[in-house]
């Protein structure tokens, strides 16, 4: 019974893998999935990414981002936040290649570093706003 893993939704018992007392495998399919599988290296590479997203303070820096470039002080100016907090956040982003900056002069500048991270974003809140019924904060 360990291998089914069994749950109960209300009187009714659940396999959590679905109905598969009478198991045909299709495989076919079986074998497209494991060839579209992604190798240990990407799903790494996929994790650490993910993990830069699951701060509320980087994710605040990368929506300011997406409105235009703006220097270490109008970011902490933006978010309400010391620029030795900012600069931290902005050197995790650096290092995710999440954020690119130009200086000019003492004055350094960042932006997001390419279409793909306002596209993560975008697609982000719009995932979320689906499951909290289609609202987001600060946006109309």
């Amino acid at each position: 019974m360990d291998a089914e893993l069994l749950s109960r939704a209300g009187s009714q018992v659940i396999s959590a893998e679905g109905d598969c007392s009478s198991f045909q495998p299709h495989a076919e399919l079986i074998e497209a999935a494991r060839a579209a599988a992604l190798g240990p290296e990407s799903l790494a590479e996929l994790g650490e990414l993910f993990k830069v997203f699951s701060d509320a303070t980087r994710l605040r820096i990368l929506g300011a981002l997406a409105q235009g470039e703006l220097c270490v002080c109008d970011i902490g100016a933006v978010l309400g936040a010391s620029q030795s907090a900012v600069s931290h956040q902005l050197s995790v982003l650096r290092a995710a290649r999440l954020v690119a900056f130009r200086r000019e002069g003492k004055t350094v500048y960042y932006r997001l570093a390419d279409d793909h991270v306002a596209l993560i974003l975008k697609v982000g809140l719009d995932h979320a706003s689906e499951r909290s019924g289609g609202t987001r904060e600060g946006r109309s």
